[in-house]
């Protein structure tokens, strides 16, 4: 006859040993994952006030007009833009895209944009965009400001406002990103088809 001990098995919880164990190990883990990210993060750090990383700046050089159209109700306009990128850091920067708007007494006429680049350590980096303004309506007010800068003044102001994000790459590592900003300023002739006239500032201060 076969003993009853065949017919039922007994299981026995984990030891309290082998628990405190597995508790052990995980903290051990956690541990040493904060300690290494704490030491990344410190040497990132020693390594940013070593180098003093500096805002990149983007500066209007040239302004192209190669088409004005300006009637009773609308405006039509091509221009390009070629902006110096500048950077004077020991290290790499990473550019998003850069996105620049033509407005006129605060009334944006046309959008371009410029793609995300890398740029090396101490380089000057030549960035153009072209922006198009198709027979954009004006209200009549602004439009009549428009027709007299253009026929007796052959002045017409615009503003050029632009923004974008730039990251340093420190030791295969990305910083928080920083913002780049533009604000210009420039006086066309519709006649000559030509600039007569540019200031620029970048985040606030004249460049």
């Amino acid at each position: 006859m076969t003993s009853s001990s065949n017919h039922h098995r007994h299981h026995y919880p984990p030891s309290p040993s082998s628990s405190a164990s597995l508790r052990g190990c995980c903290c051990c883990l956690f541990l040493l994952f904060s300690f290494l990210t704490l030491l990344a993060l410190a040497v990132a750090l020693v390594v940013v006030l070593a180098l003093k990383p500096k805002k990149p700046e983007f500066d209007l050089q040239q302004v192209a007009v190669q088409y004005v159209g300006i009637s009773q109700t609308a405006v039509s306009l091509d221009i390009r833009l070629a902006f110096a990128a500048s950077n004077g850091n020991k290290v790499g920067i990473k550019y998003g895209e850069s996105r620049f708007t033509v407005m006129y007494r605060g009334i944006p006429l046309g959008r371009g944009a410029v793609p995300g680049f890398y740029q090396a350590a101490h380089t000057v980096r030549r960035v153009e965009v072209v922006i198009v303004v198709d027979r954009v309506s004006l209200m009549q007010a602004d439009a009549a400001d428009l027709v007299r800068d253009a026929s007796l003044n052959d002045r017409v102001e615009l503003r050029v406002v632009g923004d974008g994000g730039a990251k340093i790459r420190i030791l295969g590592l990305t910083s928080p990103g920083v913002q780049v900003s533009v604000d210009c300023t420039i006086a066309i002739s519709p006649r000559k088809q030509s600039l007569l006239y540019k200031q620029c500032g970048f985040d606030g201060l004249s460049v």
